[in-house]
């Protein structure tokens, strides 16, 4: 039988959407903020010519690069003040994550609550503006030796001046486009750096599916293998909605209580989803990947041609390539690993059974207390090992496809997953608003009827 709240949202109308004006300025904000960022996304560094950028870019394409410039939107190519897009942040989110779970004064803090989360969060910016200078300097001077290297003058002056200009440009845009993220997170709908990464997805579709029906006007691709890839595409759609809604519901129960009815025995379910992490492992695996691939190809590239270190660098660059098998390999164990990280890190089994224990709940055959928390820690990793499975298989069997295939897709499977997921995560975020906004309207109702009336 549906509850209250699935009977509500069923009710949920096109006009109860037009009624609820906090939710359309929340959606208003979110929608200019992402404009913003794809405007951000065309403005190069200062002393880039746009032009020659473009031609140096065709010549480095391929693999790690295309990747990154997926994820921010197509400014890499461009070499825009956001040519590192997010990832900086979430590099620092995973380091700070990591280090509230194994050093000693970040678990306190993480233990602290708002305080300590705000002073977590900060350490977090901290990092990524040190992780942003080294990327930063690191990519404006790989950029200058390319420009030379190839002959293609992007670089309009290059000398110690656009070394610093750049470096401050990129900077400045990574951590405005932090702030634009947490502006969409507090004041808007959804996860903004989530939606970020979503938006620069899709701003590279287009001209994916362009190039798919390119390829099967020219010949080069058959229509047979096209259509299944579209259908491959809506299967994976269904799939990945189907798992991310499902869920292991556990019993919890409450001691008898005394109730207009009599003595009544409290029932309530503990949902714990399949996959408690979300997109969070491909996000994590892919910025732990893209950091040092990103140096090690650039380092590959313009090292010396005369042998020695530069060899061993263009081959540890060659086997690292996007689709190639050790990187599909670490990418594959970096999801799972970052899969049952984050899971521990949002469900925490102590002190999930400790409430359960002090509010007198407790499952049926298992003691409160330690012996609640051990079978919710074999639960969660049963259930961890299956949606770790699910985000290996969704996230590398189309990029193996699409490796074989020679298509450079921007809708991978890791691109498909984070579409998908944010998408869902803001939709239900929307009827979320929309409900609240109904059972405010109800509780005003319900207040007028219940008024004394005026004589």
């Amino acid at each position: 039988m549906a509850s209250a709240a699935e009977q509500l949202a069923s009710s949920i109308s096109f006009s109860s959407f037009s009624k609820a004006t906090e939710l359309k300025k929340r959606l208003w904000f979110t929608l200019g903020a992402l404009i913003l960022f794809r405007l951000l996304s065309f403005i190069p560094v200062p002393g880039i010519d746009p032009a020659a950028m473009q031609s140096l870019y065709q010549t480095q394409s391929g693999g790690i690069l295309d990747v990154f410039n997926t994820f921010s939107g197509g400014a890499l190519e461009r070499f825009s003040i956001i040519a590192l897009g997010v990832m900086p942040y979430i590099t620092a989110s995973i380091v700070v994550q990591l280090g509230a779970t194994l050093y000693g004064p970040w678990q306190a803090l993480r233990k602290e609550g708002e305080t300590g989360r705000k002073k977590l969060n900060q350490y977090t910016r901290y990092l990524t503006v040190a992780i942003t200078l080294v990327q930063g300097y690191l990519a404006v001077r790989g950029l200058e030796t390319q420009s030379v290297r190839q002959g293609i003058q992007a670089v309009v002056m290059p000398g110690t001046l656009f070394v610093v200009a750049g470096t401050i440009s990129l900077v400045g845009g990574t951590m405005f486009l932090m702030w634009i993220g947490e502006q969409i997170t507090s004041r808007g709908i959804g996860n903004g750096v989530s939606l970020i990464i979503m938006a620069g997805i899709v701003a590279g579709l287009p001209q994916g599916i362009a190039q798919l029906l390119e390829g099967g006007r020219t010949g080069s691709l058959s229509a047979t293998f096209i259509v299944g890839l579209v259908v491959l595409a809506a299967v994976l759609v269904l799939f990945i909605c189907f798992v991310e809604r499902a869920q292991r519901r556990v019993l919890i129960q409450y001691p008898k209580r005394q109730t207009a009815r009599g003595m009544q025995q409290e029932r309530s379910h503990l949902p714990i989803k399949l996959n408690t992490a979300g997109v969070i492992p491909p996000i994590f695996a892919s910025s732990l990947l893209l950091m040092p691939l990103t140096v090690l190809q650039w380092a590959g590239s313009s090292a010396s041609p005369d042998g020695g270190a530069g060899d061993w660098l263009i081959t540890a660059s060659s086997y690292l390539q996007n689709g190639s098998p050790v990187y599909l390999t670490l990418y594959g164990l970096g999801i799972a690993f970052f899969c049952f990280f984050y899971t521990a890190v949002q469900f925490n089994s102590e002190e999930t059974a400790e409430n359960l224990k002090r509010h007198g709940g407790f499952i049926p055959g298992i003691r409160p207390g330690k012996a609640t928390e051990e079978y919710f820690d074999y639960l969660l990793n049963r259930i961890t090992v299956v949606g770790a499975a699910y985000l290996v298989l969704i996230c590398l069997i189309p990029e193996i496809l699409l490796t074989q295939s020679g298509l450079a897709l921007a809708l991978g499977g890791t691109s498909l997953l984070i579409v998908v997921n944010v998408t869902m995560d803001t939709v239900s975020q929307i009827q979320s608003h929309l409900i609240a906004h109904q059972y405010g309207d109800l509780i005003k109702k319900a207040k007028l009827k219940t008024s004394p009336r005026r004589r």
